[in-house]
């Protein structure tokens, strides 16, 4: 049976990125987002998620032979204006 409502999934793009730059907009993402007096739920989950594309590309730019994450282009605009 066909599902009437297709996954999400098939619709999100995906790009490797230097990790080293994503490494830097989002460590300047997590500052911006520090500044900000808000504690919603989105709020905190934003910082998550931009606390965690963090770790992943300093580690990835840490590791040799290794210069690339993938982030889907949800991850890559929540630190593209650290760009």
């Amino acid at each position: 049976m066909i599902h009437p409502f297709p996954s999400w999934r098939q619709f999100m793009s995906y790009a490797a990125i230097d990790a080293g730059r994503v490494a830097k907009a989002a460590e300047a993402a997590l500052q911006t987002l520090a500044t900000v007096k808000e504690t919603s739920e989105t709020h905190q989950r934003k910082t998550i998620m931009v606390e965690r594309i963090h770790a992943l590309a300093k580690a990835a730019s840490e590791t040799k032979d290794c210069n690339a994450i993938t982030l889907t282009s949800e991850e890559f605009w929540l630190i593209s204006k650290n760009w």
